[in-house]
């Protein structure tokens, strides 16, 4: 291979992973807790989109369970998130553990 050859298929492996960037940005993932009680959207970066709470659980004696609920589902969903980027990079990258590109989503 020529160094030429190494430059365009390096650029061209760029120009793949910013796309599959731009795409996780528009995928989404749901969390849950409490059995779907409070349910936890974010997209393929990882970001929180909404937060989605059953009338049942607004209530003031239950504060503290529903805030547990919401960290829960936020995990999961998050979690979500990270396992979504891992394997759209695995994609990408055929499976490879490349250094650096392994640890970009969590």
């Amino acid at each position: 291979m020529d160094m030429s050859s190494i430059m365009q298929q390096a650029q061209q492996f760029q120009q793949n992973m910013a796309r599959i960037q731009d795409e996780l940005a528009l995928k989404k993932v749901t969390g849950s807790a409490g059995g779907g009680m409070v349910t936890v959207t974010a997209n393929g970066k990882s970001e929180i989109l909404s937060v989605v709470i059953e009338r049942a659980m607004i209530v003031e004696k239950e504060a503290e369970m529903l805030q547990d609920l919401i960290v829960a589902a936020s995990n999961d969903a998050l979690r979500k998130a990270r396992e979504l980027g891992k394997a759209e990079m695995g994609k990408l990258t055929g499976g490879l553990n490349l250094p650096g590109l392994s640890n970009m989503f969590g």
